[in-house]
């Protein structure tokens, strides 16, 4: 879902043309003189909305040829690199940047981000030396999305339980040493307005050796405000309601009782100074302003009362947004939005240039909605393509790219080469019954490769 950027390489030969299926579209045969020449697409990105994609083309169109790279020796983007190790069925968020906190002491020790710390426990070789500090006994996750709740969870999740995942092997002999204890979720805003969705809620509820802490003060009135909100707002609110004020039953409040953990969600609360330890060498705290709401509906927005609070803790992770990073200079690219300027996937004044995933409308959505809209800019491509409107005559294709690396000595990991690295991880996992051991060094991988 992060950047990903498809162009138009033209027609030309191709050694590896295939011949077009039987029940293939007819729509588009008479575009081509011969069955030898070949719809050349780059796909800058292998992630999900790159896949999707390539997908789509080569799925409607019989003489497409999608070339993908990817900056990493790996592919796959944020299902390898931005799921949590214990929800491998949850494909939620990706790009390449995150949103700064812009707030006096951001940069002191203590303090990351939490697209940071997921890359760290799921192998990002950018992230592989983040060495996170969880000797104090308390974290502050600033956010309230299900990327908040899923670091919050590997926080707090016995060490035991992610042994069977493929949780870096590094991040687990951290995690096995951490002496947090209680994790704050804040948000500058109410219990409507929490970004999280009713499954990773219920699983924090319930997760094993911590309990929730949930402030009713918090839920006053709310009962009757939820009445009109839709259904799966409703349910959410209600969850939360049902936690923070009704009474468990005698083997929940058991477990609760038991528990040696504690996570908990601060609302109306916005950050406004990590406070620094008296040495001032990390961070020690956070500052946050108490707000109160005005406005109803979407444009509801949080304000300052003028109260401020003080949040001790040894750890900050800010979970305020993603962003995507310019792809190229040549390229345009909304700074202030985070993405590129696009009309339904087409590139504004690029002709024969499209965009997709998060680049194209932004950090929202999941991976269903990626795989929809990324179907989307497949879609515009091929009309564009029926319509005449890409640029024509003859472009090399990966035959100029090729070339271009070889003048360089640069040698690129080719999809046979990851199968390699894949069944290298594979079988390493085996011996402690992990589903993989995941590489996380790139220079290793290239040894491993005889690159």
């Amino acid at each position: 879902m992060a950047s990903r950027c498809w162009r138009w390489w033209g027609w030309s030969a191709w050694p590896r043309t295939r011949p077009p299926p039987a029940g293939s579209t007819p729509s588009f045969r008479h575009h081509l003189s011969t069955q030898e020449k070949t719809l050349q697409i780059c796909v800058v990105g292998s992630g999900p909305a790159g896949f999707y994609t390539a997908q789509h083309l080569l799925k409607q169109h019989p003489q497409a040829h999608v070339d993908i790279y990817e900056k990493q020796p790996v592919p796959f983007g944020l299902v390898r690199f931005g799921v949590a190790p214990d929800h491998p069925e949850v494909k939620s968020y990706g790009a390449e940047d995150h949103r700064a906190l812009e707030i006096p002491g951001e940069e002191l020790p203590g303090v990351c981000s939490a697209r940071a710390f997921v890359g760290w426990y799921n192998g990002l070789p950018e992230n592989r030396e983040l060495e996170p500090d969880l000797s104090g006994d308390t974290a502050v996750i600033l956010g309230q999305g299900n990327v908040a709740l899923d670091v919050a969870r590997i926080l707090l999740t016995p060490p035991e339980h992610l042994e069977r995942t493929d949780i870096t092997k590094a991040a687990l002999g951290v995690l096995r040493q951490s002496r947090v204890k209680t994790v704050w979720l804040v948000g500058r805003r109410g219990p409507l307005q929490v970004a999280f969705t009713i499954k990773e809620l219920r699983e924090m509820i319930q997760l094993p050796g911590a309990r929730p802490i949930l402030d009713p003060a918090d839920f006053l009135g709310l009962q009757d405000k939820i009445k009109e909100v839709p259904r799966p707002r409703k349910r959410l609110t209600e969850l939360l309601l049902r936690t923070a004020t009704e009474k468990p039953g005698p083997e929940e409040a058991a477990r609760r009782a038991s528990a040696s953990r504690a996570w908990g969600l601060r609302f109306f609360r916005s950050p406004q100074q990590v406070l620094p330890s008296p040495d001032g060498r990390r961070a020690a705290g956070v500052r946050l302003a108490v707000t109160r709401l005005e406005g109803v509906g979407e444009a509801t927005r949080a304000v300052p009362t003028g109260d401020m609070e003080d949040l001790p803790c040894g750890l900050v992770l800010s979970s305020v947004g993603y962003k995507s990073r310019p792809v190229d200079p040549s390229v345009p690219f909304d700074s202030k939005l985070g993405v590129i300027p696009n009309v339904e996937g087409r590139v504004m004044d690029v002709p024969g240039l499209y965009c997709s995933g998060w680049v194209k409308r932004g950090p929202t959505g999941v991976i269903a909605t990626t795989m929809t809209d990324s179907f989307l800019t497949g879609q515009m491509l091929l009309q564009d393509l029926k319509a005449g409107l890409l640029p024509s005559g003859p472009r090399p294709g990966y035959a100029a790219i090729q070339a271009l690396l070889s003048s360089r000595g640069v040698r690129p990991v080719s999809f046979s080469d990851w199968e390699k690295l894949d069944a290298e991880e594979v079988a390493r996992g085996q011996g402690t019954g992990k589903p993989r051991e995941k590489l996380v060094d790139p220079q290793e991988m290239l040894r491993l490769l005889g690159h």
